[in-house]
């Protein structure tokens, strides 16, 4: 099953106690691909500047990533500058420079729009309503957000919420976009909204799947070193959706509680590997086996 991504391509700046790169590849839509190739065939969709480097995506190329739908502006690329403090779970953002990113507007090639399952990364929710107009009736729609957009723009994203069958949020943004303290009480908020299935991230205490059907708790895997975590969201939601893709979760029109929980761990998996190096150096060339050998990993953590 072929997905769709819509998002960043961006250049960052990050500097952690490991280290640090500047200029380094990144962006919502390229972790989610780069991480999501691992299991299915990928259609990119976004926009970067003259400056970009493209010769930094020809790995994508070789795992059946499509990149004809990154459109090249006259201009910078979005770039984004972070620092993370020894606790990797506080970080200070340096620079926002949007770019040619600010005034994205996401056009679907032909070829992508029997896509069937989509990702609508973090971009404003404008834009996400904007992309579903352009697609030809994919089965299963995944959404991503943040806090930006919850606090700026909360009619426009509950619209797009209304749309999709799952979302992926953290726990501080589910709490802001429902008024809820509670994370459960937050899930069946959103369950109200239309989708039929929440994901609720917790950086290294794991995720949380609510589904009608009951909880699931997905761990994160203690590691011993952490370089950097900023994809660690978008790899986690590749490994998320790139599984249910490539086992097609909606094979008799039902979502399968057992291929979404599996996924779960998939999504961790890959972001326990996006954490171990700088940018997506960690990603470009895993084995089936390395990805194999942590999942069974994550098997045997939660396992009593």
């Amino acid at each position: 099953m072929s997905i769709l991504v819509v998002g960043s391509v961006a250049l960052d700046s990050v500097e952690t106690p490991f280290g640090k790169a500047d200029d380094a590849l990144g962006g919502s839509a390229t972790f989610f691909s780069a991480s999501a190739s691992y299991f299915s065939p990928i259609n990119v969709v976004g926009v970067v500047g003259s400056d970009f480097p493209h010769n930094e995506l020809e790995f994508l190329k070789t795992r059946n990533v499509s990149l004809d739908g990154i459109k090249t502006e006259e201009g910078k690329t979005f770039r984004w500058g972070g620092k993370y403090h020894v606790d990797m779970n506080q970080r200070d953002t340096l620079f926002t420079a949007l770019n040619v990113f600010e005034h994205f507007k996401p056009v679907i090639p032909g070829q992508y729009k029997n896509s069937e399952y989509v990702f609508l990364g973090n971009i404003a929710p404008t834009l996400q309503l904007d992309v579903l107009a352009q697609i030809d009736n994919p089965k299963l729609v995944a959404l991503d957000t943040m806090n930006f957009w919850i606090s700026g723009m909360k009619e426009s994203l509950v619209e797009v919420i209304k749309k999709v069958d799952i979302i992926l949020i953290n726990d501080q943004e589910a709490k802001e976009l429902t008024d809820k303290t509670n994370l459960v009480q937050a899930a069946n908020a959103i369950f109200e909204l239309g989708p039929q299935v929440v994901v609720i991230k917790k950086g290294e205490h794991g995720a949380l799947l609510f589904t009608k059907q009951g909880i699931f708790s997905a761990p994160a895997l203690p590691m011993e070193t952490v370089c950097d975590p900023t994809g660690a969201g978008d790899s986690f939601a590749g490994g998320f959706i790139g599984y249910l893709a490539h086992n097609d979760v909606l094979k008799n029109g039902v979502l399968d509680e057992s291929v979404l929980r599996k996924a779960m761990i998939y999504g961790s998996v890959m972001a326990s590997f996006s954490i171990e190096d700088f940018s997506l150096e960690k990603l470009k060339d895993l084995s089936s086996e390395e990805i194999s050998n942590r999942y069974i990993q994550f098997v045997e953590l939660a396992s009593f």
